[in-house]
C-alpha cells in the first residue's frame, strides 16, 4: 500500500517534532481528513477505535505538533480539524441550532475582499494581521 502525500507530510512533521505516528493518531487524522468540517472529540470517538482518554491525548499531541487545529464552536464546543497547511485555507459555517460546523471555501475574488476587509479593520487599531479565519453563524438546512 502506498502512502498518500498527506500521510507523508504528517509523518515528516511528527518526525521533526520527535513524535511517533501511532495507529491511533493515524485513525484520528484519517477521520478528520474524511470529515466535511471540524469534529468534536465525541464525534471522533464514534468513528475511531481509540479509547476516549487516548483520544484526548492524541488530539493534544497532534495539536502541539501543528497537525491539528482546534476551534471553539457554538455553545463552547471544541472541535478539531487538520491544520490549514494540510487542509487548505477555508472558513466555517456554524449552526447556532445544532452546533454543526461546515467547511466552506470561497472564490478567490471574495477571499481577496475578506483579506482587504481584515487589513482595514486591523489598521483601525494599528494591528498587523498575519492571517484570518471567518466563522459565519446562522442556521443550517436541517435546523431551518
Amino acid at each position: 500500500m502506498t502512502k498518500t502525500t498527506l500521510e507523508r507530510e504528517i509523518e515528516l512533521r511528527l518526525f521533526e517534532k520527535e513524535v511517533r505516528y501511532t495507529k491511533g493518531r493515524r485513525a484520528v487524522v484519517a477521520a478528520l481528513a474524511a470529515a466535511s468540517g471540524p469534529m468534536s472529540a465525541a464525534e471522533l470517538a464514534d468513528v475511531v477505535d481509540v479509547p476516549l482518554s487516548s483520544l484526548y491525548r492524541t488530539l493534544s499531541v497532534l495539536e502541539e505538533s501543528g497537525v491539528v487545529d482546534h476551534h471553539l464552536g457554538a455553545k463552547g464546543l471544541t472541535r478539531y480539524e487538520l491544520a490549514e497547511w494540510l487542509a487548505g485555507h477555508h472558513h466555517h459555517l456554524v449552526c447556532v441550532g445544532c452546533g454543526s460546523v461546515e467547511d466552506i471555501e470561497i472564490p478567490a475574488l471574495q477571499e481577496e475582499s475578506v483579506r482587504e476587509l481584515v487589513r482595514q479593520i486591523a489598521a483601525l487599531a494599528s494591528f498587523h494581521p498575519s492571517d484570518h479565519a471567518l466563522e459565519i453563524e446562522g442556521t443550517c438546512v436541517k435546523c431551518a
